[in-house]
């Protein structure tokens, strides 16, 4: 029952009573669903559509907690900030004050922090934020990659390239990171059009990898044409983005390494037409 410290993960206050409708109009799921006990996966977007950063929004009391990159949280403070306007929102960075943890196969839920199943998938576990390190915290940072790995979640910046990469083609319609019904959000409309005008001809896909572990970008090659390309992983296992053709069984090499997708029960692909 692994819990596991994620030092790389930061979070972000939002406090006041405007809270809910100020993120409503900014990220692409469903604000109103969080609650005590429920998180919500969600994405800010550009104006375009395209990704910039995700994370889990809890709540507590009167304020909304983001548990999200460290790393994005000098990006988010300020991009977020600039649509305050005149709503009635404070944004504090509020990383000091809380230690992320993540829990998996069976740990129990704790029940004197702040706590949330994992929206995007009921393997995945749970979230929490507490002031100081849970008892029993004996996992890694890298078994939790590992796990995720294995699940096939793509992890934010190590999966996802900011101002290019696109929700769906990232799975977070599987994962519940989108909301259908919520009403307009930034860069909804590319979201939305992606979806129903099925414009999808690449995936974010969890691969096995034989051979040493391609670094982040390397071309996936296939007969010498580059089919996608490496994105994370670690101990035979990886997150790849390739272009739909490529899940045909074809040999696919990346580096020294051979890759072999692993599409998970979660994933929906487009019908395939008979050749």
């Amino acid at each position: 029952m692994p819990i596991a410290l994620l030092p790389a993960r930061g979070v972000v206050e939002v406090a006041g009573e405007d809270r809910v409708a100020f993120l409503q109009g900014l990220v692409s799921n469903d604000v109103a669903a969080a609650a005590p006990g429920r998180a919500v996966f969600a994405a800010l977007l550009t104006p375009q559509g395209k990704w910039l950063a995700d994370f889990f929004i809890l709540a507590e009391g009167d304020r909304l907690l983001l548990d999200c990159e460290a790393a994005q949280v000098p990006m988010l403070m300020p991009r977020l900030s600039r649509f305050r306007l005149r709503s009635k929102v404070a944004l504090r960075d509020a990383s000091a004050e809380f230690v992320v943890h993540a829990g998996w196969g069976g740990a129990p839920l704790p029940t004197d922090a702040i706590t949330a199943p994992d929206p995007r998938l009921p393997e995945a576990g749970w979230r929490t934020l507490a002031t100081a390190p849970l008892p029993g915290t004996e996992a890694t940072p890298e078994d939790w990659d590992r796990h995720r790995l294995m699940l096939g979640l793509p992890e934010g910046s190590h999966d996802l390239v900011p101002e290019q990469s696109v929700l769906l083609e990232a799975g977070y319609d599987e994962l519940q990171g989108v909301s259908w019904s919520k009403g307009c959000y930034m860069g909804q409309e590319l979201t939305a059009r992606t979806k129903y005008r099925g414009l999808l001809k690449r995936r974010l896909v969890p691969v096995g990898v034989d051979g040493p572990m391609p670094e982040a970008g390397t071309p996936i090659l296939s007969n010498g044409a580059e089919l996608g390309q490496m994105r994370s992983g670690r101990d035979g296992l990886g997150i790849a983005l390739l272009r739909l053709e490529a899940l045909d069984g074809r040999p696919l090499g990346c580096g020294a390494a051979q890759l072999t997708p692993r599409i998970p029960g979660w994933m929906v692909l487009p019908a395939r037409e008979p050749a």
